[in-house]
């Protein structure tokens, strides 16, 4: 048999296994075999946890319950509830589906986050805006500005027809 350069490595590897398996095979034996049998675990014992005194109430005293839950920290009741359908959209949430026109006015279709559609037409509050007018191509949200660092309280979002918007 002869071994060129390209199979050497090959070779070598093959003779490294076939060397290292009865190694191996005959050390676990040993193992095996010098180990005692363990003996069974004592089994464990029942702790008699305290138990409070009758009529005990939790004093936080300025702590945070540990009990309540942190998720939802931070939010109000008036935040959290908002109204159903287009008053209750942030103008980041709106997208526009269609424009039309009917009766000489243009009237969009936008949907929400869950994916419901609605008309909505100039003069239509949102939960952070209004919906200034609506055009062939896009519709103009004029947006309150919650940011107390802000000079401006307001901004026109448009928001296009087909995808996108533009804020000034």
């Amino acid at each position: 048999m002869s071994i060129n350069r390209r199979s050497f490595p090959f070779v070598i590897a093959l003779a490294t296994v076939a060397l290292a398996a009865p190694c191996a095979t005959y050390a676990q034996a040993k193992k095996k075999a010098e180990a005692p049998a363990a003996p069974a675990a004592p089994p464990a014992k029942k702790v008699d946890l305290p138990v409070p005194p009758a009529g005990f109430e939790y004093s936080p005293e300025g702590r945070r319950d540990p009990f309540v839950s942190l998720e939802n920290r931070g939010t109000t009741e008036s935040s959290a509830r908002r109204a159903d359908g287009v008053p209750g959209m942030l103008t980041g949430e709106l997208t526009v589906r269609g424009i039309l026109q009917t009766r000489g006015t243009w009237v969009a279709m936008v949907s929400g986050p869950d994916g419901k559609v609605f008309t909505v037409k100039a003069g239509d509050k949102l939960s952070d805006g209004v919906i200034q007018s609506v055009s062939a191509n896009a519709v103009v949200i004029l947006q309150e500005v919650n940011d107390p660092l802000s000079l401006e309280k307001l901004r026109e979002v448009r928001k296009f027809l087909r995808g996108g918007e533009e804020v000034k």
